[in-house]
């Protein structure tokens, strides 16, 4: 008796067909920390800073590359004080983007976006939160 195979993709957004991956959009997630090696260093997918960050599972590119939108509450002093700064820009970057009328309509909370820290991260450098 012949057996059949099928190989099982999820439909992603946008028409996407992606191979499933063990994680999914939401889960919660701790980068794990090991030494990088020659191929993190050609590749740029791994650095030291990433070690032991957690967040959440934001988008699956594919099988391998997984988007988390990591907790501030575990970013380094550093890190925590960069993405300070780089949301302070992008908020004057936008209002003075946008005219006097436009900045009326917008409410408190959206004049004082916050943007959110995201890492692309290999499928294998990450372990449940």
């Amino acid at each position: 008796m012949a057996q059949l195979s099928i190989a099982v993709h999820a439909v992603r957004p946008k028409g996407k067909i992606q191979p499933m991956s063990k994680w999914k959009e939401g889960d919660r997630v701790r980068i794990v920390t090991r030494p990088v090696d020659e191929d993190d260093r050609k590749s740029s997918r791994y650095y030291d800073h990433m070690a032991g960050l957690v967040g959440t599972v934001q988008n699956i590119y594919s099988d391998a590359e997984i988007a988390v939108k990591i907790d501030p509450e575990f970013m380094t002093k550093i890190t925590g004080e960069v993405q300070k700064e780089a949301t302070l820009r992008m908020r004057e970057k936008f209002l003075s983007n946008i005219s006097e009328e436009q900045k009326k309509q917008l409410t408190k909370e959206e004049l004082e976006f916050e943007a959110h820290y995201v890492q692309l991260v290999q499928a294998r450098d990450l372990e449940r939160a």
